[in-house]
């Protein structure tokens, strides 16, 4: 349990990290996108979001700039461990009515959960609150790639060797490329571009831009969502090699392996 900015007790349900590195990407394609959805300056450090119940039963998300307490909490609940999370008041940023991520748990002993009236966090803003799935949109396309990183395994398999052969000559794909290339010369958005240990000295990368999702593993494969094809996923060929006649212009690019060793050279990592 811990203090929210007025001074009334939150039951704390979860955390979640805001940094340039490690941020829900339900909430953008990149940090600032992120940190302008809920209101906040997108600063160096980052923050951490605590979400819970007020003693109503009435949903809040507490931005705390204490990073690493809240990582010390998240990293301890992942060990089974329990961890009394209570920001101090003074690294309290903002208060905002809502949740901005789907939550299964709630607090006992309280009412439901349930967002308070419009207005009361001060904002004057709607209470966050989870974007609907059932229209495919950047949303949608940003939490399909993060399943697929979750479940790398099961999609390498899943994918057909040849797969990426059609999905070489997609416009769609060939614009994500290009632009994913030009951020390794162009720095990007801080955490457009970021990257997070896989095992076995791989590391898994997650690239966004306007309109696509790039998830890949090093020295393996690459996908591609693209927000003009609900649902689909196309595999990135490893050798991305002239098209054939009446095909798509593919940019000139690096083969596969290499375009990752430059994506993840200029990526943001986890501290």
């Amino acid at each position: 349990m811990s203090d929210d900015e007025g001074g009334g007790s939150l039951y704390v349900l979860t955390a979640v990290l805001l940094t340039p590195a490690q941020f829900p990407s339900i909430l953008g394609d990149d940090f600032p996108e992120a940190c302008s959805l809920l209101g906040v300056a997108p600063n160096g450090e980052g923050y951490g979001l605590v979400l819970g119940q007020d003693e109503e039963g009435a949903r809040w998300t507490v931005v705390v700039d204490d990073v690493s307490l809240v990582a010390t909490a998240i990293a301890s609940w992942d060990c089974g461990m329990e961890y009394d999370l209570s920001p101090d008041e003074r690294t309290i940023v903002v208060s905002l009515a809502g949740w901005p991520l789907e939550l299964s748990v709630s607090a006992s002993g309280i009412p439901e959960p349930h967002d308070p009236e419009q207005g009361a966090d001060g904002t004057g803003r709607v209470p966050l609150a989870p974007p609907s799935a059932d229209a495919w949109g950047p949303v949608q396309r940003r939490m399909g790639a993060d399943q697929i990183a979750r479940e790398w395994a099961d999609w390498r398999e899943r994918v057909a060797t040849d797969g990426g052969a059609a999905a070489a000559a997609h416009p769609g794909l060939a614009r994500a490329l290009e632009e994913a290339l030009a951020y390794t010369t162009t720095p990007p958005p801080a955490g457009r571009v970021r990257s997070s240990f896989a095992g076995e000295g791989a590391r898994t990368l997650r690239v966004d831009g306007p309109g696509w999702s790039l998830v890949a593993r090093t020295g393996e494969a690459a996908f591609v969502l693209l927000d003009e094809e609900p649902g689909e996923v196309l595999t990135v060929p490893g050798q991305l090699t002239p098209p054939a006649e009446g095909e798509a212009d593919l940019p000139d690019l690096p083969d596969l392996p290499d375009l990752l060793t430059a994506l993840d050279r200029i990526a943001v990592r986890p501290s």
